[in-house]
């Protein structure tokens, strides 16, 4: 349930309304607009039917939120959510580039990454530190190494980072360095994980399950909202189709579907999408001009020695091409980069 208040609603009002809530078994989450404060009321809503909220003083009108992920709809915030991240903000009019590894391999290495990828106009530092591998053989992370090579380089560059979380006992390790947390696709439905994350007050990047409707990413994106953390940024990554000239099948319907049904800032990730180097650049620009708020995109100076995905992988030089390539596209849908 929705509860617009009066634009005069004093906070004395608003208060005596949240109160009235929770002792009705509620959980309240505030949503303050340029004009309207909104209260959404989560829980049983037949609790609601009996109590005549609209003769309160401050409230202007009750709604029903009509959709199974309330704190995520467009009914409960009809603004767009813009996340703020040291210097950089996500879901305004600038388009944030997330670039780096796919693995954190060594710290020099990263370094000299994050600095390349700055210089052509990246807002993030995206790196691997733990990593889920079909295969148990695979190379795994350096863990937290790798987590501390990417809090060095983001003090030495001043790029906010970007790196996975896969288990709830990592988390408070994570979030030590960390600026984002990632939650990937394998993980989009563990819900475990999904309610730890929503406890911690860092932004966190969902991507979409391999096979996952956009409804049932939305209704994970509820789970983390639920537990109180309301910084959910959705990132497209491509799904498994029959299709196999690629490495998934990137669903760009998907951006301009989401600006209809949430209010969360959504990125696509090119790299995971397509899985060639030489498909980055097209599918990037695609999603730029299908209504993106980012992209995360995978950057190695050498792929052919990559302990990771170097097959996705841009090259420094083509990925400065890209950033250079892209921004009239941005700028031609009312966006910059």
């Amino acid at each position: 349930m929705i509860i617009v208040l009066r634009p005069d609603a004093t906070e004395e009002q608003q208060e005596h309304i949240i109160k009235k809530l929770k002792g009705l078994g509620l959980q309240v989450h505030i949503s303050k607009g340029t004009e309207r404060t909104i209260l959404g009321a989560i829980g049983d809503e037949a609790i609601l039917r009996s109590v005549p909220l609209e003769a309160i003083p401050g409230v202007e009108k009750v709604l029903p939120i009509l959709k199974p992920y309330k704190l995520a709809s467009r009914e409960f915030r009809k603004e767009d959510t813009v996340i703020d991240v040291g210097n950089a903000r996500i879901g305004g009019k600038k388009i944030v580039v997330m670039a780096g590894p796919c693995a954190v391999e060594n710290k020099t290495l990263l370094v000299e990454i994050a600095k390349e990828v700055k210089n052509a106009g990246a807002s993030f530092l995206r790196g691997g530190a733990f990593k889920p591998r079909t295969s148990p053989y695979a190379f795994q992370g350096l863990e937290e190494e790798g987590l501390k090579y990417l809090a060095e380089a983001r003090d030495r560059v001043g790029l906010p980072v970007v790196t996975e979380v896969m288990d709830p006992r990592d988390i408070t390790l994570i979030a030590q360095y960390a600026d984002v947390l990632q939650i990937g696709a394998r993980n989009m439905q563990n819900f475990r994980l999904l309610k730890e994350v929503g406890l911690c007050r860092k932004p966190v990047l969902l991507k979409r399950g391999i096979s996952a409707t956009i409804k049932e990413w939305l209704m994970s994106a509820e789970y983390i909202m639920a537990g109180g953390n309301h910084n959910v940024i959705l990132c497209e990554r491509g799904i498994r189709t029959y299709e196999t000239a690629t490495r998934n099948t990137l669903d760009l319907s998907a951006v301009p579907v989401l600006k209809q049904m949430t209010h969360l800032p959504v990125i696509v990730d090119p790299s995971h999408a397509v899985g060639k180097w030489d498909l980055v650049a097209p599918m990037a620009k695609a999603a730029v001009a299908a209504g993106a708020d980012g992209l995360i995109i995978e950057v190695h100076p050498n792929p052919e020695e990559a302990l990771c995905d170097g097959e996705q992988s841009l090259k420094p030089k083509s990925f400065k091409q890209l950033m250079d390539e892209l921004r009239p596209i941005a700028r031609a849908v009312g966006r910059e980069i």
